[in-house]
């Protein structure tokens, strides 16, 4: 009986071992679960002639410590709502500091397309203006001790996504952009000043940004050899990220809609980007 003791008493001890084990590693990864802190913040505008207060939103992990890359989230034209704000959790919770972007200012908001248009057009038409209000973001969320102010990225959504284009063409200090169901009518790509890696998640079935717009932006891009990804979503049309676009498009009758495969897929295509822009 001797001789078979101590192997049967071995097996206890590394059964008994494997279960602390187990038991170690569930605790420690309840432990690491995202504790997600946001935080309601205004800044002001730098040299504007009107009085402008913008109400940005931020959010990050606590349990992570130390600087983490940062994300600018620019909004739909309908301006600082919860879906942006969604969005900046979202990212928290996979390791970034993040921080929603209040292009209009002053509590602008809209909820019907003509005074979103009346909100946004101004921004299309000057981007120098819009980059004020890039810049004042920008240097709020640089503030942040969590921020690793080498590794910045902006990503939008429709209007959001021209502008995060265009502050890449403008120069802005981003290592990469990202644009969802974003308009392509941008400022032209200059080799000297664009510095991010882009990346564009287009809907195949966008009314609002022709084939003619698409082909243009590609040619522009290629031409000065820039490091961007363009990537189309069969059968999704303008703002398929967002659940509730099929029923703005059915309220306001403009062709809108939410794309669940799209809005899927193009998030994973933005992590995996995110994932090779900042090896992490």
């Amino acid at each position: 009986m001797r001789k078979y003791f101590l192997p049967v008493l071995t097996l206890a001890v590394l059964l008994t071992a494997a279960c602390n084990n187990n038991t170690s590693t569930t605790r420690e990864t309840a432990m690491q679960e995202p504790r997600i802190k946001t935080e309601a913040v205004t800044y002001n505008l730098d040299g504007a002639k009107d009085s402008l207060v913008m109400d940005g939103y931020l959010a990050w992990d606590e349990n992570t410590t130390g600087k983490r890359p940062a994300i600018l989230v620019v909004h739909e034209w309908w301006g600082m709502n919860e879906y942006v704000k969604r969005r900046v959790r979202e990212l928290a919770g996979l390791g970034y500091i993040a921080m929603a972007v209040d292009f209009y200012g002053n509590g602008k908001r809209a909820d019907n397309p003509t005074d979103a248009g009346k909100l946004a057009t101004p921004f299309y038409q000057d981007p120098q203006m819009a980059k004020q209000r890039f810049d004042a973001a920008l240097a709020t969320l640089r503030s942040y001790s969590q921020t690793d102010t080498s590794k910045i990225a902006a990503i939008g959504y429709c209007f959001g996504g021209t502008q995060v284009l265009n502050m890449a063409n403008l120069g802005e200090e981003l290592v990469g952009v990202v644009s969802f169901h974003g308009g392509l009518d941008v400022v032209t790509p200059d080799k000297t000043k664009l510095k991010a890696q882009v990346l564009v998640c287009h809907g195949g079935a966008d009314p609002f940004v022709p084939a003619e717009q698409v082909t243009r932006f590609r040619k522009q891009m290629d031409s000065i050899g820039a490091r961007y990804t363009f990537n189309v979503y069969d059968s999704a049309t303008h703002a398929f990220s967002n659940p509730d676009a099929t029923a703005m498009g059915q309220k306001f009758n403009i062709p809108i809609a939410y794309n669940a495969a799209a809005d899927t897929a193009s998030w994973n295509d933005m992590k995996g980007f995110f994932k090779t822009l900042f090896n992490k």
